[in-house]
């Protein structure tokens, strides 16, 4: 992946082999399907999606697929992520695994409706 000023998902994901860019398009997938009023778009040249903030990005590696939410998100999730190496704001969804739909779904959905209320606050 030499290219680094991404202005869209579709342009992040075509610069990844077939295989892995499968895996990216899925994951897209399952962000729309769990929050499909979220804006899509790029954030640290990765796929983003916010809605009165940040609610999750995700980008590709050499060996995984990083999910990536603010924190608390990640903690929240702790006890369902035990098969999964995690940080404070990523988890790691490795290559030749499926993908854990609903999982990911509640992690996005989640995450949404944290910065609903947080917006509600304001």
């Amino acid at each position: 992946m030499a290219k680094t000023d991404f202005k869209t998902v579709d342009e992040y994901i075509t610069t990844f082999p077939s295989d892995i860019q499968a895996t990216l398009q899925a994951i897209r997938d399952i962000i729309r399907r769990a929050i499909p009023d979220a804006e899509e778009g790029i954030g640290y040249q990765i796929p983003c999606y916010r809605h009165n903030g940040p609610v999750v990005y995700f980008s590709a590696f050499k060996n995984h697929i990083a999910l990536a939410s603010p924190p608390p998100t990640i903690e929240h999730f702790k006890d369902s992520l035990t098969a999964y190496k995690t940080s404070v704001s990523v988890v790691q969804f490795p290559y030749g695994q499926p993908l854990p739909e609903d999982l990911i779904t509640q992690i996005a959905q989640y995450r949404y409706a944290e910065n609903d209320k947080k917006s509600r606050k304001s």
